[in-house]
């Protein structure tokens, strides 16, 4: 079964916000040698959004590593220089989208202001496929959806507001599967349990997403650096204690949809 992480983040020098691990340097090689002790044959990287530098290492690491790793990446949206750059996006080494979290104040009203219009054109235009932390926006992100049939739209983490313990967003989320360009990483589930392995409290949401997406629209994925357990136990829970995921619908989501998604084809 080939497993493809839907989510991490590396960084060089710089320190990630207090829900990820409190180092100032998580690299290539320390995601290598987890994902290889994990059994994970690749990983999409998230360059995170209030650092500056790790769209730049992001891409050294997809350049060395083309086998391992491709990147979904984040620049100004408010900058109107740079607008032409959507176009010419996916030409960066192992670039294949973007990926925001809005998670700025002055960022929450981009939703639904009309002000990043001309940005979900932009990438629709170009097939470029776009990642959103939608939790609490997922009525707004539907409307991007409906507006844009041809805009893959991958939404984060089960699509939670993570400022709740609880998946009170479910439903809401479950509604978007109408739209064939809406994706859901199942992604972090053990950060939202409230039990110890296998976390059996946050399977049933997962079953329903799968259920409601179809396992061609649902990715399994870690933000490991947020995990509070090992990256193995990341991979079992999803392939070892849920029954019902079996077969070919296990293989979609544990790595083979989210390649057909955005359009990754790892060099044998």
């Amino acid at each position: 079964m080939l497993i493809v992480d839907s989510q991490i983040h590396i960084w060089e020098n710089e320190m990630m916000n207090t829900k990820h691990r409190q180092v100032f340097n998580y690299t290539m090689n320390d995601a290598l040698a987890e994902m290889a002790e994990a059994g994970v044959d690749a990983a999409l990287i998230h360059p995170p959004s209030t650092l500056p530098k790790t769209n730049a290492t992001a891409i050294e690491a997809a350049r060395a590593r083309p086998d391992k790793f491709a990147i979904l990446g984040h620049f100004d949206l408010a900058d109107p220089a740079k607008r032409g750059i959507v176009e010419t996006w996916k030409q960066q080494p192992g670039m294949l989208g973007f990926r925001f979290t809005f998670n700025q104040p002055h960022q929450q009203s981009w939703w639904d202001d009309g002000s990043i219009d001309w940005f979900w054109a932009a990438a629709d235009q170009a097939g470029t496929p776009v990642g959103l932390l939608a939790g609490g926006h997922l009525k707004a992100l539907g409307k991007i959806a409906e507006r844009h049939p041809g805009l893959r739209l991958l939404v984060d983490h089960y699509g939670r507001d993570l400022t709740r313990i609880t998946f009170d967003d479910l439903p809401e989320l479950l509604s978007l599967a109408r739209y064939p360009n809406v994706a859901v990483k199942v992604s972090g589930a053990p950060s939202y349990s409230r039990q110890a392995y296998p976390w059996r409290d946050t399977h049933e949401p997962t079953q329903r997403i799968i259920e409601a997406f179809g396992p061609s629209r649902a990715f399994w994925g870690t933000d490991i650096t947020r995990m509070p357990c090992s990256y193995r136990e990341c991979v079992t829970m999803f392939t070892e204690e849920m029954p019902w995921l079996k077969g070919n619908d296990r293989d979609l989501v544990m790595g083979k949809a989210l390649l057909a998604w955005i359009g990754w084809k790892l060099p044998v």
